[in-house]
């Protein structure tokens, strides 16, 4: 009598097992195992940032290049700029002068690294954080309608589109805006945050900023837009076969609703990690429109550190471009978690 009532204990701690949602792993240890990777992450980055730009060549010969420099002014300037020292002497001082928040200072603005890049880090935020919040609306709009009305006009018109702006070089586009908007229609200033020489306040002044801003923005966002379109096209419609909006228009709601109540809610998901990873992508593509539209920011003061080279500014602009790309992964791996049950149960 005693084995039935076994069989049936047995069967019913397995239908537990198999019903049950499982155990995920605790926020703690989940962090600490993403924390402790973005970390090793920023000291390989620290680590690269020193030596990979020693391969451009003897800054000190870019620098006198073309001018009457005595062998004498020659070794000043070595001794000046740390670069007698042996390169493991150099890597140490890098270290400790990077423990204490310094990051050199510059050979081609002659001032400190660190002031350098707090200057050029707001305009880069302001064109590149501009052109992220146009991108995402603009290529998650588009792609929900696409997806909806799939193999239509607009489906076929608007990926077509993106695709090819997605293709094309974006300093060729930049280059392409700026000879037809600016130097044909002169509808748009040609480079520069603000007017050269004007003392412009006020609206007067957020004016001027917006119409330099207007030619760099819509060439980052035409570029950019295009990921978010396609991934939330085809999240969209994965979604479009579940079930559950199938019951949603059998309780007679409108396939308007249907659409913007179920489906793109749950579509949105795979698109956190892309944000996250574009948003810090963007800041390191600052470069070509940078210097494309001679926009002060972090880009192009790197591309000007890459003419010289100037090792501390191109240091200095590696470790924060990096970092914000890393800091980025790390924030989409926590954001992904709290929006997705399933990664909590695995």
């Amino acid at each position: 009598m005693a084995l039935p009532l076994i069989e049936e204990l047995s069967n019913e701690e397995s239908r537990k097992d198999t019903d049950e949602p499982r155990r995920g792993s605790s926020w703690l240890r989940y962090l600490g195992l993403k924390a402790g990777g973005t970390a090793i992450s920023l000291v390989l980055v620290v680590i690269l940032g020193f030596f990979a730009f020693r391969i451009l060549g003897d800054p000190i010969k870019s620098l006198t290049e073309g001018r009457n420099v005595s062998l004498e002014q020659r070794q000043i300037l070595i001794k000046q700029y740390g670069l007698d020292q042996p390169l493991l002497g150099q890597f140490w001082r890098y270290l400790t002068d990077l423990a204490q928040g310094k990051l050199g200072d510059s050979y081609y603005y002659s001032k400190p690294v660190s002031a350098l890049i707090w200057e050029g880090l707001g305009p880069t935020l302001l064109l590149t954080g501009t052109a992220a919040a146009l991108s995402i609306v603009l290529g998650l709009w588009l792609g929900q309608r696409a997806a909806w009305k799939r193999n239509s006009a607009f489906d076929k018109t608007q990926t077509g589109l993106a695709l090819i702006f997605w293709s094309v070089p974006t300093f060729w586009l930049g280059l392409l805006l700026l000879l037809l908007f600016s130097g044909g229609l002169h509808w748009f200033p040609s480079g520069g945050m603000v007017t050269a020489g004007s003392n412009l306040t006020g609206f007067a002044y957020i004016w001027d900023v917006l119409r330099h801003m207007v030619l760099p923005v819509l060439t980052m966002v035409a570029v950019v837009y295009a990921q978010y379109l396609m991934v939330m096209r085809a999240s969209l419609l994965e979604e479009m076969t579940a079930d559950y909006l199938v019951t949603a228009r059998a309780k007679g709601l409108r396939e308007d609703l249907v659409r913007r109540r179920h489906a793109v809610p749950n579509a949105l998901l795979p698109t956190v990690t892309l944000i996250f990873l574009t948003m810090g992508g963007l800041a390191a593509g600052a470069v070509t429109v940078e210097t494309v539209f001679s926009w002060p920011g972090l880009g192009l003061m790197t591309f000007k550190g890459l003419s010289t080279p100037d090792l501390p500014l191109l240091q200095g602009t590696f470790v924060v471009f990096s970092s914000i790309v890393i800091l980025m992964n790390f924030i989409a791996d926590i954001v992904y978690r709290l929006l997705d049950p399933r990664l909590r149960a695995g």
